[in-house]
């Protein structure tokens, strides 16, 4: 008997100022396999929120209605300096991240965990142009500055930007195969980097 397919519910977290690839990378990658993944908007409140390069995304739910997250996808931005104080945002971010059977991040996306406290004593990476912010809101982590990605249990961080997107295709191989993840590349036409070590980006910021 065929082994029956578990459709996983992905919350995109959204807050004023979020970086637009570091959600859409990630969305087309989960969004490629229908039946594998559903992928949902989440904020304070549902409705638009403006991202940092201008362009609005339309939350499906606010906070407070939101389903059962299998997967919760946490993105950087410039507007995660305002969210590091958000209680409101942390501590729901906390309830989430309890059931959740994978917890990510893209970009400064980890500072978020980091500061809901929900890195403490894990591995974790973040970007690194903007590494120090790592540091400062997340005293009890021990950060990896060379790593294009980095996985410790349910908790799953990538550098900037565009390694969500490899760190999005890792988390589809680990959930739903190394095949179904190969497919979704191809159909991406994106040249997915698989090595979580291959990170050129810390050696031109002096990291490495």
């Amino acid at each position: 008997m065929a082994e029956e397919l578990i459709e996983r519910t992905v919350g995109v977290v959204l807050y004023p100022g979020f970086e637009s690839l570091d959600v859409y990378g990630p969305v087309e990658a989960f969004g490629c396999v229908p039946g594998f993944f559903r992928v949902l908007m989440v904020a304070d409140k549902a409705g638009p929120v403006v991202s940092a390069q201008g362009p609005r995304t339309v939350a499906d739910h606010g906070f407070a209605d939101a389903p059962k997250l299998d997967v919760l996808l946490v993105p950087g931005g410039i507007g995660t300096n305002d969210q590091v104080g958000n209680r409101t945002l942390l501590d729901w971010l906390v309830a989430r991240a309890r059931d959740a059977e994978v917890v990510t991040s893209v970009c400064s996306g980890s500072w978020l965990l980091a500061a809901a406290g929900l890195l403490d004593g894990r591995r974790a990476t973040s970007n690194k142009m903007f590494f120090a912010g790592a540091r400062e809101h997340g005293n009890g982590v021990d950060w990896v500055p060379k790593a294009r990605w980095v996985e410790d249990g349910k908790f799953v961080t990538s550098s900037g930007v565009s390694a969500g997107t490899d760190m999005a295709l890792h988390v589809v191989a680990r959930l739903a195969g190394r095949d179904v993840a190969d497919n979704v590349a191809r159909a991406m036409e994106y040249t997915w980097e698989t090595d979580p070590e291959n990170d050129p980006f810390a050696s031109v910021w002096g990291l490495a």
